[in-house]
């Protein structure tokens, strides 16, 4: 049992309080997943700011400055750098491409874990109460276009904070899951022997990576998603997000609990309604329970 709430902003007039919004949908299910908790934000100039690469990190040994020398040495003179450490992530931002600033770290922090890339998106995760996590990530101050925010309640691994979610394993792309897989092994071992690599035992990690090995193979956000169906076996409901979209699914018996509010400012969706309930102009909302094995997409 796990706690999703995820938060799309259409309105711009509504984006300065998107961090809040979220914040009071996470507050909601906190105890659907006591253990641990992360939150991705999209567009937040304070975390992403434009036109830079910003990637997230867990087990940083080092300080901020050591890292941001480290950084520094292999990147291009001049490169405009930041590192942050929020409790136990620690986000770099720089204005070079995602991929150069994922190497550049590797090789400036071999031992720490990727756990979020991207141009639009910052990902922070940790170990312990959520609502303490979001106050340490400052997630009431956030603005942006969308944020997903996940309390965990582990079954399939370990607590950590790399098992929590949401799981950004590539360039803006995001997944968060209430649920179990029963073939994720098979499938690990199928995406190992193409090349892909893993961070975490967690199977919610192994649908990452699926979808993002189809959505590089051009796929968009609804036809990866409808691959997945066909390939993993369990009881779930996903939320994935890009950084122009958002997707709700659940498995074809819809076990795992799902609400969905929409109205011409925002589109939401939480474990349970209690979630939804703060949100401005609820009272107008079209709400719906998600259909078993459909995919529901939104773009920005």
């Amino acid at each position: 049992m796990c706690g999703i709430a995820a938060l799309q902003i259409k309105d711009p007039a509504l984006r300065d309080r998107l961090g809040d919004l979220l914040h009071g949908m996470l507050c909601e299910v906190v105890d659907r997943g006591p253990d641990s908790a992360g939150i991705s934000v999209y567009d937040d100039e304070t975390l992403t700011a434009s036109g830079s690469a910003t990637v997230s990190l867990l087990g940083v040994t080092v300080t901020p400055d050591e890292l941001h020398a480290a950084t520094a040495a292999e990147l291009p003179a001049g490169t405009e750098l930041t590192v942050r450490g929020m409790g136990d992530t620690t986000l770099v931002n720089a204005d070079v491409p995602v991929a150069d600033l994922v190497h550049a770290l590797r090789k400036a922090a071999p031992d720490a874990r990727q756990i979020g890339r991207g141009t639009h998106v910052a990902t922070l995760k940790g170990v312990g109460n959520p609502v303490e996590l979001a106050d340490e990530f400052g997630l009431v101050s956030r603005s942006g276009t969308q944020g997903v925010s996940h309390t965990r309640m582990a079954t399939e691994s370990a607590v950590t904070a790399s098992g929590s979610h949401p799981f950004t394993v590539d360039d803006d792309l995001c997944l968060v899951h209430n649920g179990s897989f029963s073939n994720h092994a098979t499938i690990r071992r199928t995406l190992r022997a193409q090349g892909v690599e893993f961070d975490s035992d967690n199977d919610s990690e192994v649908a990452a990576r699926y979808l993002a090995v189809r959505l590089r193979a051009g796929d968009d956000l609804e036809t990866a998603l409808e691959h997945l169906k066909e390939e993993f076996d369990g009881f779930y409901t996903l939320v994935v997000t890009t950084k122009d979209g958002l997707a709700v699914v659940r498995d074809p018996i819809a076990c795992k609990p799902a609400v969905i509010a929409e109205t011409d400012q925002w589109v939401a969706m939480a474990s349970e309604y209690r979630a939804l309930a703060g949100l401005p102009g609820i009272e107008n909302a079209r709400l719906f329970e998600p259909a078993p094995g459909k995919v529901y997409t939104w773009a920005l």
